[in-house]
């Protein structure tokens, strides 16, 4: 799980470790540190994705929130779990022919924010939440990984009838050790093994694959670009170990840049969805859907308070953060009919300077950025209608639009006051 830190941020360990660095959140007055975690499972997991854990806990992860005027940090906890909640499965039965949701444009809600907490069913005897996690529950898993230095654990939407899964990377990369083991638990209890897919560690995102499986009943995908700010949404996954578990909030905030970077290890940048909707450690890989049970994000990061820097893991304190749909959707096709994951990009490098709002341009090698006449030292302020206050926040823009499209940049040199327009046409795929 993850909160913001344009300067200093990190991920604990888990709690049955307690152990694992956190920073502060804040300005310097502040006594009570922020801190975020990944809300996966316990162990070594998001070290593990980079072939390099330590024995016994979780290599940290420095995590920053761009455009943020005070910072939080992020931890990454993978929380083991012995507890296994059951569920009845409303699996339907077998199937000749896969269907898959990567292939499916995304759906928006028929009635905007769909029925809401407290709104009648479709019996009209439950409520909006109850319908919803009736709908979800069964497309929802809970995902373990061991391997010979930890474990741990996580959640996960199912994708597809014969056993596609989505995640985070920081749950199911560990898989790609040597001798290690996965299984996936589905919502009536019963176990299957897995293998990873693929993995994206730049975006966070993973799919796995339940083994000896068909028939599985299978998330539909929301649009991501249709969420507004309030709207009412419920979050699904494992917290702690305890499956299907459902909690519901609303979404907070919209394209939060949130960075999380491990230790010597490569770097993860969300666009992310917030949401107070109470997220903790395990939940990670889990869909967030709307009240029409359509996946609208993935959780995968949450901020939390500990006092004094200590390690010590503390659960949701309403600032959670999820990756679009929209965007997770994308990826996850790249990965399972590529391998490997791709972005479209402006073609220049940037550079963080807490002292400009604004993204500033570090080198412009030849690319579409220098096409368009931008230079070294140029400050990006814009992309089309949003706002960028900062070099996370430019990177996070510019990944929610496709492979060649056309977008509006406002531009000003170092020494300007105004901007002017720039349009440059990014990266095909």
């Amino acid at each position: 799980m993850e909160n913001f830190n344009p300067q200093d941020s990190r991920y604990p360990s888990a709690p049955q470790q307690g152990n694992g660095p956190t920073a502060g959140w804040g300005s310097p007055e502040q006594t009570q540190e922020t801190t975020a975690q990944f809300p996966s499972g316990q162990g070594p997991a998001e070290g593990l994705s980079q072939g390099r854990p330590q024995a016994g806990h979780e290599r940290a992860r420095r995590v920053v929130g761009a455009g943020a005027a005070t910072t939080m940090c992020l931890v990454a906890a993978l929380v083991g779990g012995g507890v296994t909640g059951v569920v009845v499965s409303q699996t339907s039965g077998q199937q000749q022919t896969a269907v898959s949701a990567l292939d499916k444009e995304p759906t928006s809600a028929d009635s905007g924010t769909g029925s809401g907490e407290g709104q009648g069913g479709t019996t009209g005897e439950t409520t909006g939440v109850e319908r919803v996690a009736d709908a979800v529950l069964p497309s929802v898993v809970s995902i373990q990984v061991a391997t010979a230095r930890g474990g741990g654990e996580g959640s996960g939407s199912i994708i597809s009838s014969d056993g596609l899964v989505l995640t985070n990377a920081h749950v199911a990369a560990p898989a790609a050790e040597p001798g290690a083991q996965m299984q996936v638990t589905l919502n009536d209890g019963q176990t299957h093994p897995a293998e990873l897919v693929a993995a994206d560690t730049a975006t966070d995102i993973a799919v796995v694959k339940i083994q000896g499986v068909d028939g599985l009943p299978v998330m539909e995908f929301g649009d991501s670009s249709q969420l507004k700010v309030g709207q009412p949404v419920v979050a699904v996954g494992s917290p702690l170990g305890l499956s299907s578990t459902v909690t519901s909030g609303i979404v907070s905030a919209l394209n939060r840049p949130v960075r999380a970077s491990a230790e010597g290890g490569e770097s993860t940048l969300i666009d992310a969805v917030q949401t107070d909707a109470a997220i903790n450690p395990g939940n990670s890989g889990g869909p967030l859907v709307d009240m029409d049970g359509r996946l609208i994000g993935m959780n995968s990061v949450i901020a939390s308070l500990s006092a004094g820097g200590s390690s010590e893991q503390s659960g949701s304190i309403g600032l959670g953060f999820a990756i679009p749909s929209n965007f997770a959707q994308r990826v996850a096709k790249q990965l399972v009919d590529t391998g490997e994951a791709k972005q479209p990009m402006l073609g220049l490098q940037v550079r963080a300077d807490d002292r400009v709002q604004g993204a500033v341009v570090a080198a412009v090698p030849d690319g579409p950025a220098k096409d368009a006449g931008i230079e070294e030292g140029d400050i990006i302020t814009q992309v089309n209608d949003r706002h960028v206050d900062s070099a996370d926040a430019l990177i996070a823009a510019v990944r929610t639009h496709d492979f060649g499209e056309t977008v509006t940049l406002q531009v000003r040199s170092a020494d300007e006051r105004e901007t002017h327009p720039v349009e440059v046409t990014l990266t095909s795929e």
